[in-house]
């Protein structure tokens, strides 16, 4: 029987993991090695401690509403998209909302986490930490690993010749990029165009002498303001669409979202995608396009090699004087303090059960939280995960057979490991993810139900946002005040842009109620059909 469980870090993970503990009855004992909590979003000057944190312009990709704890929304005055500082004071509120800081060991290092000699009967393991100068151990029912995968730099240096050997300029990761200044004048090339290297490149590029942005990835660049001026992931992020993308054939989709996507601008004349290839990666930046058009930022393909003061790339061009590269080059996981015998089995989440669960082992006490790239916030996918992680110590969720598991897992993997810069092999679909994991935790809606009982909330949850809030409307955790929250989230989503008001502000939920009513018989019909022949990856 689970009681005591160690939650280790006190990032967003953790802090959800936590209130889910308490939410089961269970005692949590969070250790956080830093001396705050925040995780990646609490913002530091230095970089000298290596612990990783955002850089200070840094806004988020997904808008409030998207990125909630379920049953804690943002303030509504918060602007749709958040700087660091306003998400670190909204972890404060939610920690001090629901008493979370007592269960929260600070300064404290957990040096290893190994499975007991009885492992197999009790399940337990012991948690060695260490305090200033003082080491403990400790034993535990369970562990929660809250670490994420931003734990180490990912610098592979060995695949540009010359950078380690005859490049005189100086080399740096992201993580150690905190502002502009000491870019000012410079020639800077960019290695890497994921979302942090086309953040830095267009902010380099109001002070730099020239950025360079590299990149061997036919990339789609997404701007956060979508139709109407509403944030882009409200919009896109919907059950209706998911279902669509479900019914029609991939190709069809891939043809409706590039063209989608060059109705903005035309990636192919900007070098960035091609819509004649299937692999893309999609980024989240507003200013790109045009740093690109006026030539501040200058796109080139993949490094080839380096030499004293030069960058050769692979189309045989090459530009001098380059002063500083900046690999954007994204960070690779480890869990150290994980015992040998568990920490080899882990390449990525595909090596766990629903990305969660070690499948080898013999009692599901150990899971990892957020080891996850969502299309939406990962912070939401974490809190669903750790909700049905504690209803499973708790013993109200069941898991399968450990054969099973290994089986779905061995399913899921790849023969060959892949290179720890390629994270597509994390990212999954944020609605599909987080409703397999909600079924699971016995808190997934029911569009249909809900359409027999509540018609105005069953259009709102199939037509508009798939909120955080929907999975708090049935089953254990449900919110009174889930249903409220749904049905005035675009209120909350306007109520920081009124700060001027003109008499002739349209209602925003007009149009699309009456598209919502029009698409009813579509919606019926679609559920009927797939609650008679149901698929996996979708369900109403």
């Amino acid at each position: 029987m689970v009681r005591r469980v160690a939650v280790i870090g006190a990032g967003a993970g953790g802090l959800a993991s936590v209130k889910s503990c308490l939410d089961e009855g269970l005692e949590p004992t969070c250790f956080e090695s830093s001396g705050d909590i925040g995780g990646v979003w609490r913002y530091t000057d230095s970089a000298d401690s290596r612990r990783i944190s955002v850089y200070r312009s840094v806004i988020t990709n997904t808008s409030k509403e998207m990125s909630c704890f379920s049953d804690f929304p943002f303030p509504e005055d918060f602007p749709n998209y958040l700087s660091h500082s306003l998400i670190l004071e909204y972890f404060r509120m939610y920690a001090r909302h629901f008493d979370l800081l007592r269960h929260i060991h600070f300064r404290t290092t957990v040096l290893s986490v190994r499975r007991r000699p009885d492992f197999s009967s009790s399940g337990q393991w012991e948690v060695v930490t260490e305090a200033g100068a003082v080491r403990e151990s400790h034993v535990f029912d369970a562990v929660m690993v809250c670490a994420g995968h931003y734990q180490e730099p990912y610098l592979p240096l060995a695949s540009f010749p010359g950078i380690e050997s005859r490049f005189k300029g100086q080399r740096l990761h992201s993580w150690e990029y905190r502002d502009v200044q000491a870019f000012r004048g410079k020639r800077v090339l960019v290695v890497g165009i994921g979302n942090t290297g086309g953040d830095l490149s267009v902010e380099l590029s109001r002070v730099a002498a020239k950025v360079f942005l590299s990149t061997r990835s036919n990339t789609w660049v997404i701007s956060r303001v979508s139709n109407h001026g509403f944030p882009f992931d409200m919009v896109s992020t919907t059950r209706f669409n998911h279902l669509m993308e479900w019914l029609l054939p991939s190709a069809l989709m891939r043809r409706i979202k590039f063209r989608k996507f060059n109705s903005w601008f035309n990636h192919t004349n900007y070098g960035l995608a091609s819509s004649k290839s299937s692999k893309f990666k999609m980024i989240i930046n507003e200013e790109l396009p045009f740093c690109l058009l006026s030539g501040t930022v200058v796109l080139k393909p993949n490094v080839k090699e380096f030499t004293e003061s030069s960058a050769v790339f692979e189309d045989g061009t090459t530009e001098e004087n380059i002063d500083v590269v900046l690999f954007a080059t994204g960070y690779s996981f480890s869990f150290s303090f994980l015992e040998e015998s568990v920490r080899s089995t882990i390449d990525d989440n595909r090596s766990l059960y629903k990305c969660i669960f070690p499948p080898q082992l013999e009692k599901p006490t150990l899971a990892i939280i957020g080891l996850i790239q969502l299309t939406g916030s990962i912070m939401v996918g974490s809190e669903m995960q750790a909700r049905w992680v504690t209803g499973v110590f708790a013993g109200w969720n069941k898991l399968p057979p450990p054969s099973r598991m290994m089986a779905e897992v061995l399913k899921r993997k790849p023969p060959v490991r892949r290179n720890p810069s390629e994270r597509e092999n994390l990212k999954m679909s944020f609605i599909s993810y987080v409703d397999q994991i909600a079924a699971s935790a016995g808190v997934k809606p029911s569009v249909l139900r809900l359409l027999l009982t509540d018609p105005q909330l069953a259009l709102a949850i199939f037509f508009g946002p798939c909120s955080p809030y929907q999975y708090r409307l049935v089953g254990r955790g449900s919110w009174s005040g889930a249903r409220a929250a749904i049905l005035t989230q675009w209120q909350r989503t306007l109520k920081p842009l009124r700060s001027r008001v003109l008499g002739d502000s349209p209602s925003s939920s007009s149009g699309w109620c009456w598209m919502c009513l029009l698409a009813l018989p579509a919606a019926l019909t679609a559920g009927f059909l797939l609650s008679k022949h149901p698929q996996a990856g979708w369900s109403p």
